[in-house]
């Protein structure tokens, strides 16, 4: 895994910010602060799973939904609150399911090598998955923004219940996580952000778990 993570954090978490500063502006292009949230247009489609269990003898079909979240209607004090509220839920939808592509990976990844008989051979399969993980991800990371850069962070920590700093450290070394964390710092972002679901991310909370839910 260590080398793994060579792609999967710093592409996640570093690429997107780096590009970022190099986009173009796109003439005619509608902000994300102008968009209307679309309730009709989830992220993750929401499950229905229909199935049948025995109770005293007989046999009850019953129907499992996701969970649904009931909250008061967002509302602003003014204009700017407003269009910081799409933006939000805006990168959200974009950087989320990325966010648990990047802890799918590293958990797939991890349980793969341990099958393979020895460290050659896990090396190996990770230069393999290095230029698909390049291949794959470089043209999405390259169209992320700054925002979503640091968003991207934080989502990574709510997904795999670590730091990028935490992760590269414990895969690459704390002198490669000083590094990257200088380099991140640079841009003013840091890697050893983390996410506080009942603190300051509370918003950022509420609009993923409406994401996951197929809410928005």
């Amino acid at each position: 895994m260590r080398y793994g993570v060579r792609m999967i954090v710093l592409s996640a978490c570093l690429v997107g910010m780096m590009s970022a500063s190099a986009q173009s502006k796109k003439s005619g292009r509608v902000k994300p602060e102008d968009m209307r949230v679309d309730m009709d247009s989830p992220t993750f489609v929401p499950m229905v799973k229909v199935s049948k269990t025995l109770y005293e003898g007989d046999s009850i079909q019953y129907v499992e939904l996701n969970n649904i979240y009931v909250s008061e209607e967002p509302t602003f004090k003014n204009e700017k609150q407003r269009q910081a509220y799409n933006r939000l839920v805006y990168n959200v939808k974009k950087v989320l399911p990325i966010a648990k592509e990047v802890n799918r990976v590293i958990v797939e990844t991890g349980a793969y090598l341990e099958t393979l008989p020895n460290e050659k051979a896990r090396k190996e399969h990770m230069k393999r998955v290095e230029a698909n993980l390049k291949e794959e991800y470089g043209p999405r990371m390259k169209k992320l923004t700054y925002s979503q850069g640091k968003l991207l962070i934080k989502l990574v920590y709510r997904e795999c219940d670590s730091s990028s700093y935490e992760l590269i450290q414990a895969f690459m070394g704390p002198v490669k996580a000083g590094i990257w964390q200088a380099f991140a710092w640079a841009f003013g972002a840091s890697l050893m952000k983390k996410y506080d679901a009942q603190g300051v991310d509370r918003l950022t909370e509420r609009i993923v778990l409406q994401v996951e839910a197929g809410q928005l």
